[in-house]
């Protein structure tokens, strides 16, 4: 059994296997219990229709979602040829078929933010008007683009703390309802989103410190103001229940391609993670949807593992990557993040398989691979999940996992889905230097 603080504090990949995962009809048990109520699946078919209520104003306001029917989904693609061009760097071959849900090219805010960020908003948007009597549930929501809706949700003011994706989707969206917006970015943000972001018409405000300070600050700023809503990435059942209906969509696109999801054909997910909403909100929904037949990873930088030292010490939220001397600095700017979710670690502690931290060099060299071998240009943090099948074959702690869980017969059937965060909106210049980096790169092995 490896070390794991030993690796974490070296900088040192490593593949942990959470000793607390239990079957997912114990795991509900151990949830119930929590003093949190997470979303039923009946609440997150819900979540679902208020999505397809504003599609309407979606098709009209963001004219990406005109082909979709102003449906926020993106695609799943088989990636058959990375699979087969990591072949070389890994001695041998991944058994199963591969895809990428690739919420890098979902519409409007072009990373896995435009579900949670875009759905709060909108819920809270919906709320405002129906509480001023300005729509009904029956309309067209279209009539957000009307001018007394947008004067009147224009004295309102949304705000949120983040390192990129997150604020870039809730400015996005938060401007064309007509909201104010405030976003508090750390210094790990990326210049072009923030100038994004400004072109769009939010206020940013910068930090010299990490997300957690941008996080604080911003949600002091909005306790000062009454017709502020705060977006709590830390801690936002909201945001959590919007990244969950994703499965919902996910599980209709497997249908459509014929692809049988269950025990004898599993699902391995792997999410990338940083504060861990997002990744949380979607392995809670697979889980209460697949149940045991899906098995979830999560993947952080090897400089900013939060969550894996806040599981793997069950401390959770209450240590940082700082205390053990780790600097929350990597090129994945969405995953640098020092200390994790409060609201995710507890319910992941019985649902998830396991965490593994992957290095910079290999996220610039898998997206070398990609953009080669699939076209598929990602942000260099949408590639922590594209080593998932790697570590489970070829790392000791996955393959004893497989062996424990009476796995290795069922891998021909299995499926092996990496989830893209981001990487449709970086500007054309970044992404031939990132892809350079990893063509470039003196890496032998994944």
């Amino acid at each position: 059994m490896i070390n794991v603080m030993d690796h974490l504090k070296s900088y040192n990949e490593a593949l942990w296997i959470n000793p607390n995962f239990k079957p997912f009809s114990e795991a509900t048990s151990v949830i119930d219990k929590l003093p949190v109520h997470f979303p039923t699946l009946s609440e997150i078919e819900d979540a679902d229709a208020r999505l397809r209520r504003f599609a309407p104003f979606f098709e009209a306001a963001f004219e990406e979602t005109k082909a979709s029917n102003g449906i926020i989904e993106s695609p799943l693609v088989s990636i058959e040829n990375y699979q087969k061009s990591v072949i070389t760097f890994i001695g041998g071959r991944i058994l199963g078929d591969w895809f990428l849900k690739a919420d890098s090219h979902l519409p409007i805010a072009g990373s896995i933010k435009a579900r949670g960020g875009v759905y709060e908003v909108i819920k809270f948007a919906e709320k405002v008007a129906l509480e001023a009597g300005l729509i009904t549930l029956s309309d067209s929501y279209d009539k957000f683009l009307s001018e007394p809706v947008k004067a009147h949700l224009s004295k309102y003011s949304i705000a949120v703390g983040s390192t990129g994706n997150l604020g870039l989707s809730i400015g996005t969206i938060s401007r064309a309802l007509g909201f104010k917006v405030n976003v508090h970015m750390s210094h790990d943000a990326k210049p072009w989103k923030i100038q994004m972001l400004r072109d769009r018409g939010a206020n940013v405000i910068l930090y010299d410190s990490d997300y957690s300070k941008a996080v604080e600050e911003g949600r002091k700023m909005a306790d000062l103001d009454p017709y502020c809503h705060f977006i709590d990435d830390e801690n936002s059942l909201d945001l959590f229940t919007g990244y969950a209906v994703a499965v919902l969509r996910l599980k209709e696109q497997f249908a459509k391609i014929g692809r049988l999801i269950d025990e004898d054909h599993p699902l391995f997910a792997y999410l990338p993670c940083g504060v861990g909403g997002a990744p949380g909100g979607i392995a809670y929904a697979l889980k209460l949807i697949y149940g045991d037949a899906v098995h979830v990873f999560f993947a952080e930088p090897t400089h900013a593992p939060c969550m894996m030292l806040g599981m793997s010490t069950g401390k959770y939220d209450a240590i940082s990557v700082n205390d053990i001397g780790l600097d929350n600095k990597t090129i994945a700017d969405g995953l640098a993040v020092g200390r994790p979710s409060k609201l995710v670690g507890r319910v992941m502690s019985p649902l998830l398989s396991g965490i593994y931290t992957v290095s910079d060099e290999k996220l610039y060299r898998m997206l070398y691979l990609m953009a080669e071998s699939q076209k598929l240009s990602l942000e260099p943090s949408a590639l922590a999940g594209a080593i998932g099948p790697i570590k489970l074959f070829y790392d000791t702690p996955g393959f004893n996992y497989l062996k424990d869980h009476n796995l290795l017969d069922k891998m021909e059937n299995c499926t092996h889905l990496s989830w893209a965060t981001g990487g449709n909106l970086v500007p054309e210049e970044i992404m031939k230097a990132d892809i350079a980096k990893g063509q470039n790169s003196d890496l032998m092995t994944l």
